[in-house]
This record gives C-alpha cells, structure tokens and sequence, in this order.
C-alpha cells in the first residue's frame, strides 16, 4: 500500500466529487439515512421525557461515533451508481455483503469506544448534575453544574472522536474494497491522518459521517 500525501486542495476535490455522487443517489441515500435520524430522534426523545435534557448533547456525540460502520451501505450505492446500476435499498444491503468480514470487527471497536464514552458521560453527569430532572426550559440559563457536564463530556468525546477518527477514517473503505486486511487496514488510516493532519481534520470536519464516494479514499492510498 503506496500512501500519497493529500492537501486542503485534494479534500476539496473530494468534497465535490462526494457532491456529484449525492445528487446522483439521493432518494436512497436520504431513505437509507433516515433510518438513522429516526433512532437518533427516539433517543433524544427518550432523554427529554426523562428530564435529561443536558445528556441529548452527549448522546448526539456519541452517536456519531457508530457511523464509520455504516459506511458500507453507502460504498454499496456509490458502487452500484458508478458501475452503471440503479441504486436502491439492495445496493445497501450489496455494499455489506461485499465488504470484508474483518469490517464487522472494527464495527465491535466502534461500539466499544461507543459504551466507554457514554459510560464515562453518564457518571460525570451523576456526579455535576444529579438525579433531579433537568427539562430544555432550565438550560437558558444553565446551571453551573451543566456548563461543567458539557465542558468535560466534551474533552473526553474529542478523545474518543479523535482516536476513532484515526482508526476508521480511511480503514472502512479499505475494508468495504477488500483492498487490505484488518491490521494492514488500520495502520494505514492512522499513518494517513498523522501524516496529513490539517487536511484530514478538515475532512473530519467536513464529512464524518457523511457518506462519501469510493474514489475519495483511493484519491489517497494506492
């Protein structure tokens, strides 16, 4: 595996070429989305029923950090479209099956640093909030309590997010091409973001979790 170094010019390419894509797919990609804001909405919608108003900030950060193994439903309706297809649920469901097992691994890695993260939020919102029920009228304005959950549910989810960002970025459309195995894979996300850092927190930035076409990850790793 050959790494080339990438600019803020190259995400930019990138960034239209995932354009082009999403316009092309839009009606499955939206339907194949939302099956993901319907869970993010009953989640927050569970929190705010129970008077946990402070904690929808955390459970939205972490949310997010599941969407690297969701990607290969999208790698499957960028390949369907681009291989001349009709893209459509199938081609999610393609986009799975064609991916390497080893995909189902980093998916468990995802998931763990998923409950790590909540575990951690939801003790230190025991210990700045409390039990007492906190609805969205008594966040403005906020307690001194929550200002500090927020604060250091924060930090710790940046470090969660960086390191799951490292490990995935570039790893899951390696895996979802079968184009290395799982360490290889990995090893080769992390020595691309650390190697490209401003670039690849732009990217961050710009398009986690956003599905993106299969030509952005090979625009860097030949």
């Amino acid at each position: 595996m050959h790494i080339h170094s990438f600019t803020f010019a190259a995400v930019r390419l990138a960034l239209i070429d995932a354009w082009r894509l999403a316009n092309a797919t839009r009606a499955v990609s939206i339907a194949y989305s939302l099956l993901f804001v319907a869970g993010g909405l009953a989640i927050m919608g569970g929190l705010l029923a129970l008077g946990r108003a402070p904690f929808v900030i955390a459970a939205a950060g972490a949310f997010m950090l599941v969407g690297p193994a969701i990607l290969a439903g999208f790698f499957g309706i960028a390949h369907s479209h681009e291989t001349g297809g009709r893209p459509g649920l199938g081609s999610v469901v393609s986009g799975f099956a064609a991916a390497a097992p080893a995909l189902w691994a980093l998916a468990l890695v995802c998931g763990l640093l998923f409950m790590i993260f909540i575990t951690d939020a939801a003790i230190l919102y025991a210990y700045m909030v409390g039990g007492a029920p906190v609805w969205l009228g008594d966040l403005i304005p906020a307690a001194g309590g929550v200002i500090g959950f927020v604060k250091w549910a924060a930090i710790s989810g940046l470090i969660v997010a960086l390191l799951l960002f490292c490990i995935s970025a570039f790893s899951v459309p390696l895996l979802c091409e079968r184009r290395a195995g799982l360490v290889d894979a990995v090893v080769t996300s992390v020595r691309v973001v650390l190697g490209n850092f401003g670039p690849a927190i732009l990217w961050a930035f710009c398009c986690r979790p956003q599905p993106s076409p299969v030509s952005c990850c090979c625009r860097f790793c030949h």
